[in-house]
């Protein structure tokens, strides 16, 4: 504009000026359009790859499904299924939404989901997610979550929340920007002062040039697009490695962590224990003690109460009902079954019970050195036996803590566990520190005291004991085969059921932040180096003056370089590949990064 009215005045009143300032920059002011832009143009050309993500996961939704429909197969738009709707799926169609299987079987590429390329069997009563491929065998499901419910249209929701999230860094950046642009505007005038005041002649056309080029140069376009370009990019191909950050600062604040506390079942290890002892107190009998014990376990969901009802149907004890079943929170639960008093829990519920372990205690201790997780049964007042079940470590935890100490990073356990079976596990794995025997609520004064002198924590759990734990540490991260309320309580989700996730989220953690402040850098220092030369400070010793095409130009060239810089994030790699290894030490190439 100043260029152009400049030129305007020029023209068509050149006596308001001295005669050696009649000069026009009509094409000046033409050619500064032209490269803003151009500018502009590849900045929403580049932005546009920066949602590549989104489009991705779009791209995966079904746009019609074949319906059972009075018996009849129909192909149905999506957005008519309705939960209860039995849709049939034949070999290489894509799943249109999440359900059950209800007849057939089939195996299916979940790998838009866990990350995992080997395709996942499936029989009668397994669920099947929207979005997933099915690989070969055709299968009926009935529909269990449709429209904005399926879990591929929460994790579109996820990764849009937290591109459009705001990180404490880009705080930092609107604070200095609000300062920086009256800065500049001032800066621009006193240029044009000077100039006036001490240039050669003509001064008032070297004013200009240097007052618009001060201007143009330190347009801070750049600044602006430095963080969120970094954090779209970055989300995005975190979700193409099955990490969703739920929240956008998770970003930053995972990045700085130092300490990585886990929950044991179902993280550390597969969640799904096996029935290994049953050591009885004298006078009992282990077919009628797995009955009841059984019974009772049958009204929970926990996976030690799985394991027991398991082995009882292996087995083929009778089965009872259970009758005024009470869950103890951290103790252990109590029914009465066939008329008779039934507790199942750790040696704190018998103790709470004024009941007697006796001898079992040393049973119990013994079976706890050897990693495995150990509960008391007691029936009518009398402890009756000494129950273990071993819950084996996943493959994937150990190669995972190896690499999360190659960051530098000390990993810790919180287990309600006994201290023996966890430092079992521990060693097993090469934990750091074991916090053992803690109740649900004892997970958030664990934290506490892991954060020790200023320490950042990140906490990784599944279950709904962990939910305390996930909200009250400083990064919660749920693995994303755990329960809703795990989920929800956490600022990060791991959509595979393993801690492989923990590290790849760490690494598109730290890529980010330090692609941001590289960002950051050389926004600030484009401007910091170039505005002095805009404004002349060169042309007392060499003559030069930049133009204001030229700083155009450069301007626009500052926020391609700053978008090109953030799609280098696209090419982030998994830090460990689907053998659990870490991708610079496995054999195989490496993981590509689309």
């Amino acid at each position: 504009s100043a260029a152009y009215i400049y030129s305007l005045v020029a023209l068509f009143a050149p006596t308001l000026l001295p005669a050696g300032s009649r000069a026009v920059y009509f094409e000046a002011a033409a050619v500064i359009v032209v490269l803003i832009l151009l500018g502009r143009w590849l900045e929403a050309r580049a932005k546009g790859r920066t949602g590549a993500a989104i489009q991705k996961l779009m791209g995966l939704q079904a746009k019609t499904a074949r319906v059972l429909v009075d018996g009849e197969p129909q192909d149905v738009a999506i957005d008519r299924i309705v939960a209860g709707d039995i849709l049939i799926v034949r070999p290489g169609e894509r799943i249109a939404v999440d359900g059950e299987l209800t007849e057939g079987s089939a195996r299916v590429d979940e790998s838009m989901i866990t990350g995992e390329p080997v395709p996942v069997a499936k029989s009668v009563g397994d669920p099947v997610t929207g979005g997933t491929v099915n690989g070969s065998g055709a299968f009926h499901f009935r529909a269990t979550r449709v429209g904005a419910d399926t879990t591929l249209a929460q994790i579109i929701r996820m990764v849009e929340e937290a591109q459009g999230a705001k990180l404490p860094i880009q705080g930092l950046v609107d604070r200095i920007t609000l300062w920086f642009v009256p800065a500049v505007m001032a800066l621009a005038l006193l240029t044009v002062i000077v100039w006036l005041l001490v240039g050669p002649s003509p001064a008032l056309s070297f004013a200009l040039v240097a007052g618009v080029s001060v201007l143009i140069i330190a347009c801070p376009c750049a600044m602006g697009l430095a963080t969120p370009t970094s954090i779209m990019v970055g989300t995005g191909r975190a979700a193409e490695m099955g990490v969703l950050f739920r929240k956008g600062d998770a970003l930053q604040q995972l990045s700085s962590v130092d300490v990585v506390a886990l929950d044991k079942t179902g993280t550390v290890t597969q969640g799904r224990p096996e029935l290994t002892d049953l050591v009885l107190a004298d006078s009992f009998d282990r077919t009628e003690v797995l009955a009841l014990v059984a019974a009772v376990e049958a009204q929970s969901e926990h996976p030690i109460a799985e394991a027991i009802v398991r082995a009882a149907k292996v087995e083929g004890v009778a089965r009872h009902d259970a009758k005024d079943f009470e869950s103890i929170t951290g103790h252990g639960v109590r029914a009465k079954v066939a008329g008779r008093e039934v507790l199942v829990g750790a040696d704190r519920l018998m103790t709470r019970e004024g009941l007697e372990i006796g001898d079992l205690a040393d049973e119990e201790r013994r079976l706890a050195e050897q990693g495995r997780t150990a509960l008391f049964a007691a029936i009518d007042g009398r402890v009756a036996a000494v129950i273990a079940v071993s819950d084996p470590v996943k493959p994937s935890s150990a190669a995972a803590i190896r690499a999360l100490h190659a960051q530098g990073l000390k990993v810790a356990m919180i287990t309600g566990d006994k201290r023996e079976t966890a430092e079992a596990i521990a060693r097993e794995i090469g934990i750091d520190h074991v916090i053992a025997g803690v109740l649900p609520d004892g997970k958030v004064a664990a934290l506490d005291d892991l954060r020790g002198a200023g320490k950042r924590i990140a906490f990784v759990g599944d279950g709904i004991n962990d939910a305390p734990a996930l909200a009250h540490s400083d990064v919660g991260i749920a693995i994303g085969t755990g329960t809703d309320v795990a989920i929800e309580s956490a600022d990060v989700v791991l959509m595979s059921g393993d801690l492989r996730g923990v590290v790849n989220a760490l690494e598109v953690s730290r890529s980010t932040m330090r692609n941001i402040r590289q960002n950051l850098f050389w926004a600030f220092g484009y401007n910091v180096a170039l505005i002095p030369v805009a404004a002349g400070v060169l042309y007392p010793v060499s003559g030069l003056l930049l133009s204001p095409v030229l700083a155009a130009g450069a301007m626009a060239l500052s926020s391609v370089f700053v978008l090109t810089n953030a799609l280098r994030l696209r090419r982030v790699r998994p830090a460990m590949d689907e053998t659990a290894r870490p991708v610079s030490e496995a054999s195989a190439s490496p993981i590509p990064a689309e």
